[in-house]
């Protein structure tokens, strides 16, 4: 544009926003021009952007989301009845000031009516946001009226509920393509807590087509008045890695074993919201303060604490901090013998609930009160043993197993350390990348399955762990399903539990409820499970979506392989190869000997017609079966690539019956995609009840 246009074009804006003198509308002091740079005076709101309150807190508490809607809807039909449209609500405009909603930047509003050379854009140059522009205006059409403003605000709306707009993608064509041709996903699907009068509100304002909107910002505020009351969201709390006074190592693992058992105690509450143990780890040696590390975490409370133990004597020190005021919510020191570590923990989890007002069941009560062990040395070889499996890696998994083998030995009885040797095989089992014969794996998962129930049939981590089994080794859908409700029933706050039982949805391609299930187990686990998202957006074929999911996962952690991985086929899925191709040899060369990526490669290496390469994965998939396990189901990946049908499903088929690696989520897979029309494929989902 010409200086001469944009003096022009600015004064016009000026004039458009002095006309508007409303309390939720940002007003306009004074402008000018100096040195040739022209200004305008705007009043200084203490507060900040919504799009900040957001960043922070994800979602917002229901009655307040609808509280500021109202408040915005209320300025926008003022602009409306002055002839004016916003075109660009978005959280970014949106400012907050003790609880108050103040809507700026209408410099690019549409004066309704204006005469062609008068209008602040030209026609058919879309001005907005992605994001948040209604369909006619992304249209580039003409005319546009109170109507838009209205599916924009619906928009911000979704997203203070549901922590996203209601459509995302790598590109703002992608976005508008989304609002086309796709339903927003319902919002009592993420906020499962949302009234359903007010999912209806939502969703009329978020209309495709305009004339099915609200008519009106105020007839969309009305639709908001008077919902009935939501029921309050669970009270959350992390608890953060409890501080060793003590300076050797034993007390370390004894340290980390408090606050993995705390966690443990509280996340069989189901009126809690408990953050789970990897999302608390890295802030073991802490230098943010309360409010941003309960800010990251997502939660309203932190417990924090010290341990330290001498002789056969323990003082642990614990206090409940309110993230927003930084008050104490309750404290309490406990010195005591070391004998009573248990009943020092049930005594933290339900005075935390007591302090949150968290209704506790009888059942719950129960559980809470039960005591594992009576052997402390048992106890301790436990905890050595959890802290190997820390580690995710095959040899943690071995060196965990050898603990809890040895706590066993020390206490026959113990039923967490019979499914804690279930759960480090099952690692192995389901992870599909390592060197160990799953059908070994399988039979040892079993024996200490069955050990641990027939000692305590209401221990969650065992019912999840039986649940596993019957989905990744007997294809029991069923069965399955009926494990992780009961596992949920009795811990109903493990995100494990949650991401796992988003697997099974998903093989079985139930990807909204996949989806739902995988990203509560990221709410509980804010710093996990970020991979799981963009695994279930690439099985429903949603890849700009994925796409974005993988990046996010890149962004946490750059040496994730499976983020990086899955960052490649969202690439390979969206066209671009080389990309693709490359995230996948990075993560190769994260996972030395990991045939699972090795594999995935291998694919990738067909498919872009770099067949020589392909054959060269197989080879050395052949060299390594000499000295170790090879999944058939990673070299079916590489076959496929190579379009070799037949080749793939036979490799398929040895998968099916080692029951190796990922088989058992076969059928919504998008790396066998080509193969559905083979005869002897869908026949093969067929013996697996998938078809």
């Amino acid at each position: 544009l010409s200086a001469a246009f944009g003096l022009d074009r600015f004064a016009r804006e000026i004039q458009i926003a002095s006309r508007l003198n409303h309390p939720h509308i940002l007003g306009l002091y004074d402008s000018g021009e100096a040195g040739g740079l022209v200004f305008y005076v705007m009043p200084y709101i203490k507060g900040e952007s919504l799009r900040h309150r957001l960043a922070r807190e994800k979602q917002l508490p229901i009655d307040e989301a609808v509280r500021i809607t109202k408040q915005v809807a209320s300025a926008l039909e003022y602009a409306h009845g002055q002839g004016l449209i916003h075109r660009d609500i978005k959280p970014e405009n949106i400012l907050l000031h003790e609880g108050e909603a103040t809507v700026t930047d209408f410099g690019i509003a549409l004066a309704i009516g204006m005469t062609s050379h008068e209008r602040l854009t030209e026609a058919g140059l879309i001005v907005g946001t992605a994001e948040y522009m209604s369909p006619e205006q992304a249209a580039g059409e003409q005319g546009l009226d109170a109507r838009s403003d209205v599916y924009s605000l619906g928009c911000v709306l979704y997203e203070m509920l549901a922590g996203e707009p209601p459509f995302t993608g790598s590109t703002a064509h992608a976005v508008i393509a989304k609002r086309f041709t796709d339903a927003a996903p319902a919002i009592r699907r993420l906020r499962a807590t949302a009234p359903p009068a007010l999912e209806h509100a939502i969703s009329k304002a978020l209309a495709r087509v305009s004339a099915d909107r609200f008519a009106s910002a105020a007839a969309f505020a009305d639709a908001l008045t008077g919902l009935p009351a939501s029921q309050p969201g669970p009270r959350s709390v992390a608890v953060l890695p409890f501080v060793n006074m003590n300076s050797d190592p034993e007390s370390e693992f004894f340290a980390d074993g408090i606050t993995e058992d705390v966690i443990a105690q509280l996340s069989k509450i189901r009126a809690l919201k408990v953050i789970s143990r990897t999302s608390v780890m890295p802030f073991k040696k802490r230098q943010q303060a309360i409010g941003e590390i309960g800010a990251t975490l997502g939660v309203a409370t932190v417990l924090e604490g010290s341990v330290r133990r001498a002789g056969d004597r323990v003082r642990i020190v614990a206090q409940l901090i309110d993230v927003q005021t930084d008050g104490h919510l309750w404290a309490e020191t406990y010195d005591r013998q070391l004998t009573d570590i248990f009943a020092i923990q049930t005594d933290v989890a339900l005075q935390i609930a007591a302090a949150l007002e968290a209704e506790l069941s009888p059942e719950e009560k129960k559980r809470i009160r039960h005591e594992p062990t009576t052997d402390l040395h048992a106890y301790q070889l436990y905890l050595q043993g959890r802290h190997c499996m820390s580690r995710y890696t095959e040899e943690g998994n071995f060196k965990a197993i050898e603990y809890f083998e040895r706590a066993i030995e020390s206490d026959p009885n113990y039923a967490l350390a019979y499914a804690g040797i279930a759960n480090a095989y099952l690692e192995v089992v389901t992870s599909g990348g390592g060197a160990t014969d799953p059908a070994v794996a399988d039979a040892r998962c079993r024996q200490a399955i069955g050990k641990a129930l027939e000692l305590n049939g209401l221990l969650g981590e065992a019912h999840d762990a039986l649940a596993l089994v019957r989905l990744a080794r007997d294809f029991d859908w069923t069965g399955a399903e009926s494990e992780f409700k009961l596992a949920l029933e009795l811990s109903p706050g493990s995100a494990d539990t949650h991401d796992h039982y988003g697997w099974l949805c998903s093989a079985l391609q139930r990807y909204d409820e996949a989806l739902a299930l995988v990203r509560r187990a990221q709410e509980l686990d804010p710093l996990a499970h970020r991979s799981d998202v963009a695994a279930t957006l690439l099985r429903a074929g949603r890849y700009d979506e994925a796409l974005e999911a993988a990046s996010r996962a890149i962004e946490f952690e750059s040496n994730d392989p499976r983020g990086h991985a899955l960052l490649g086929w969202a690439n390979l899925k969206l066209g671009n190869s080389l990309r693709g191709v490359a995230e996948l040899e990075k993560a190769v060369t994260l996972t030395p000997g990991n045939t699972l990526f090795l594999g995935q490669l291998g694919q990738a290496y067909g498919l872009v017609d770099n067949a020589e390469r392909a054959r060269a994965v197989l080879r050395e998939f052949d060299e390594l079966s000499r000295h170790r396990y090879v999944s058939p189901y990673h070299r079916a990946y590489v076959y496929t690539g190579l379009g070799d049908k037949d080749r793939a499903v036979d490799c398929l088929e040895r998968a099916r019956d080692e029951r190796a690696g990922g088989v058992y989520g076969i059928k919504g897979s998008f790396l066998f995609t080509t193969l559905h029309s083979q005869p002897r494929f869908m026949a093969l989902l067929q013996s697996m009840s998938l078809a």
